[in-house]
């Protein structure tokens, strides 16, 4: 009788336990369906309109829009970041492993005739082998843009305190990548 009544008394607590769980659970997922409900696509980001519409940019920012060896070089953002493109890009693109008009210049064989900076050696190295590819660009770094962007006038949109330090001031415009890739592994 004592086992049956105790058995009761869980159940009872259970029951209700479960069912203050419930009204947290519906109290809950109101909240996360208001949420999705205010957050959409035109409301995420700093662009305030539709992520999948590229029509939609920042309108207020003029990029360099000269041509090359005209404008001025800005400094890279921290040691080794790819560097800005100075000039204007849009009679070069789109960018393809076969028409590449980036290498006119800045091919490390022409770079220095033209006044242009040259491809560092990161872009003549084939890592997924481990070996230089000696005076041809590498399978990888063909499409320039995907690490490069025109240089611009934007204003930050967000405050950034952020200030390079460079181990050398030759780091601010070259790159030594190559030389420090494996700095810090250990490959025992």
């Amino acid at each position: 009788m004592k086992k049956n009544k105790l058995f009761i008394f869980l159940l009872v607590i259970g029951l209700f336990l479960s069912s203050c769980n419930d009204a947290n659970a519906s109290k809950k997922t109101a909240k996360i369906s208001k949420a999705q409900e205010e957050m959409n696509s035109d409301t995420l980001g700093f662009r305030k309109g539709d992520l999948a519409d590229e029509k939609v940019v920042f309108t207020d920012i003029s990029y360099a829009g000269k041509e090359a060896g005209e404008s001025i070089l800005y400094e890279r953002a921290f040691e080794n970041a790819p560097p800005l493109i100075s000039h204007a890009i849009e009679d070069m693109l789109p960018i393809t492993a076969d028409n590449n008009l980036c290498l006119s210049c800045h091919d490390k064989a022409i770079a220095g005739d033209v006044g242009a900076t040259s491809l560092p050696a990161t872009h003549y190295y084939d890592y997924r082998n481990n070996k230089s590819t000696g005076d041809i660009l590498s399978d990888s770094r063909f499409n320039c843009t995907a690490c490069h962007v025109a240089q611009s006038d934007a204003k930050p949109i967000v405050a950034n305190v952020f200030k390079a330090e460079f181990k050398d001031d030759d780091l601010k415009k070259k790159s030594n990548l190559i030389d420090v890739m494996n700095e810090g592994v250990d490959y025992k």
